[in-house]
């Protein structure tokens, strides 16, 4: 893949995002950067961080490498949670109430396929959604301290 660095933070980064978001709540994202200025527009605001995030739980619980680290997740709750995640990430008015990515992945077995295999995924999506790749890297940027949260298996 032509992307490879930029899949690798994304895939780091978004490794947190397979959470359900019944566990205990913590502030995730305040522990993140700041959004860089315009973000939350350039994804579309929420209309468009709900379609990106539909389309990718879609491509993400039928993916063969991954989809089976989402058998016990309802894929509306979980699209819920992404969006808010990835709004309130992005600079945008939404509030993510959902779990800390350490406590939330403890239990998942997640090793650096899994996430590069979900960074891929988020990848396809936000292409498939007309985001531009200067967009896409800002997004993986600011996704990308969650790594050493997601990742358990090292």
């Amino acid at each position: 893949m032509t992307h490879s660095k930029t899949l690798m933070a994304l895939a780091i980064a978004l490794g947190g995002l397979l959470a359900q978001p019944a566990l205990a709540q913590t502030s995730t994202v305040a522990a993140v950067a700041a959004a860089p200025a315009g973000l939350y527009q350039a994804l579309g605001e929420k209309p468009g961080i709900t379609r990106l995030m539909d389309d990718f739980v879609n491509r993400l619980v039928q993916d063969p490498r991954i989809g089976s680290h989402f058998k016990d997740v309802k894929p509306a709750a979980l699209k819920e949670s992404l969006t808010d995640q990835i709004c309130q990430l992005s600079g945008g008015p939404c509030k993510y109430e959902g779990a800390d990515m350490k406590s939330a992945h403890a239990d998942m077995d997640i090793n650096k396929g899994h996430f590069n295999a979900l960074v891929e995924v988020l990848q396809s999506a936000m292409d498939a959604q007309g985001i531009p790749f200067a967009q896409q890297n800002r997004l993986l940027a600011l996704l990308a301290p969650m790594h050493r949260d997601v990742i358990t298996i090292r």
